[in-house]
This record gives structure tokens, sequence and C-alpha cells, in this order.
């Protein structure tokens, strides 16, 4: 019972001596997965190659040949919001890295090493043999690596990298290239437009009316006597287009006013001719 009791005891003890180391290696406050944010005040990328590796002694290490990496980011400083879309191709083997994960944003310049600040979810093979990773972090963030006894993302944020980011690299490290299997620095770009209001389709245009037609017919009786001096004419019987505006006519009923004053004029004439017969 005693020798039970004490492996049990020492059972307790391992475990408790377990979750204290646990806890000891743990941030109370590491970064939080979250929902994509509504705004962001920057974006950057980077297009990450192996020939841009340094390794810890800041010597030139190339990473993997051939493999590319495209680290896309989206940054609301307000919020300690950074969202990530990351594509790694040509990239095998397994990850590994003293942090957390082997896939982050380092403080770093080109051509010079430096501690990570953000560790990322390391991008998974979709199937094709490309291996992505996206979503979204809160802050405070953290690494799990530290060397001096505090995390090396401790009092890191957002607008840091805002602020310079040429001085901040995005890599990821596997097994077989523990610098790096590619890098690249941040690049700032102008962040996504809203997509622009359809244009209204315009009025069609309307259907061209039928040209009109009409009739009109006009009479006319009067008698008028007048004397002159002067010589005489033909009245005319055209009809001046302008003048046939201003009226308001249309030619049919222009050309029955026009007849019925030459009757009358006609009519006119005769019964002066008769009565100067008469007198004669």
């Amino acid at each position: 019972m005693s020798k039970q009791r004490t492996i049990r005891n020492l059972t307790i003890g391992g475990a408790a001596a377990a979750a204290l180391a646990l806890a000891a290696t743990t941030p109370a406050n590491a970064e939080t997965a979250v929902p994509e944010p509504d705004s962001f005040t920057s974006a950057f990328v980077v297009d990450a190659v192996p020939g841009a590796v340094i390794g810890p002694d800041g010597a030139p290490a190339p990473g993997e040949p051939d493999a590319r990496g495209r680290f896309e980011f989206r940054i609301n400083s307000d919020l300690e919001i950074i969202c990530y879309d990351i594509t790694l191709t040509g990239v095998t083997g397994e990850y590994q890295s003293p942090a957390k994960t082997a896939t982050h944003i380092h403080e770093a310049a080109v051509g010079q090493p430096g501690p990570p600040r953000i560790a990322f979810p390391n991008p998974v093979d979709d199937g094709s043999g490309t291996r992505t990773s996206s979503g979204c972090l809160q802050g405070p963030f953290t690494t799990g690596v530290a060397p001096d006894g505090t995390d090396t993302g401790t009092g890191f944020t957002l607008a840091q990298i805002e602020a310079n980011p040429a001085g901040f690299t995005g890599d990821t490290h596997t097994a077989a290239y523990t610098a790096g299997t590619v890098r690249g620095q941040l690049v700032a770009v102008d962040l996504p437009v809203e997509p622009s209001p359809e244009p209204s389709a315009p009025a069609p245009a309307p259907e061209p009316s039928a040209p009109g037609t009409g009739t009109g017919t006009g009479t006319g009786t009067g008698t008028g006597t007048g004397t002159g001096t002067g010589g005489t004419g033909e009245p005319g019987t055209g009809t001046d287009p302008d003048r046939l505006a201003e009226t308001g006519l249309d030619a049919a009923a222009a050309t029955g006013l026009t007849l019925g004053v030459l009757a009358i004029a006609a009519g006119t004439g005769l019964v002066i001719a008769r009565r100067r017969a008469h007198r004669a």
C-alpha cells in the first residue's frame, strides 16, 4: 500500500510539475484567432525567395531551391489585428523551428537576422502541393521564443510594422532548412478599394414618331371695292414655307385658302367690268 501511494504521489507530483512547466512557457495573454474586422489601417505583401534567407550569424543561408512564398497581410493597428493569407509553393518536408510555429514575421532588415515577433499557423498542403494558411490574429502576440526569459513578441505592436515595414521579414522554416526555406521583406501596398457601384443603364431612346398627316380645306367669301394707281399683277399661288410655318396651317389648308382668295378676286373683277360696260 505504501509503495502504491508513493508511486501515485510521484505521478501526481510529476503531472503537477509538467503543468507548472507548461504554464511557465505559455504566456498568459497569447494572441487570439478572431474574425476579420470591417476595416484596416494598412496592408503589406512579401514575395519570399530562398536566396534571401539569412542565417542566425548574419551569413547567407539559401533556402530550398525553387521554393516560393507569398505573404499578404492586412493590419488594423487600432484593434491590434493582423489578417494573413500565406501561400507556399515548392516547399517540402516537415516544419521545424524553436518557436511555437515555423512561419513568422521577424524584425530584421535586409541581409540581417532578427527575432520573430509574430508566429502564424503553418500553411497546410491543399492537395496540389501548394501550402496555404489564412486567418486573423489579435495581439498581444507571442512566439514561444524567449532567449533571455522574455518572449520575443512581448511589447511588440503592429504600429511598428506600419512605421517601418522594410525592417520586417516574412519567412518559414523546415527541418531541412532551419534558417529558412524562403524569406522576403514586407512592402506596403494600397488597401483594397471598395468596388464602384454598377453604372445604371442609360434610358432607352424614344421611338421615332411616325410622320404626321393631315388634310385641310379652306373657303372664303367676300366682296370689296377699291381704287388705286399703279400696275397690277397676277396674284401668286405659291406658298412661302417660312411664312406658312408662322400661320400654323398645313400646305393643303393654305392652298385652299389661296384658291378662295383668287375666286373672290376674280368675282370682284367681273362685277367691276360689268358696271363699266353698263355705264358706257
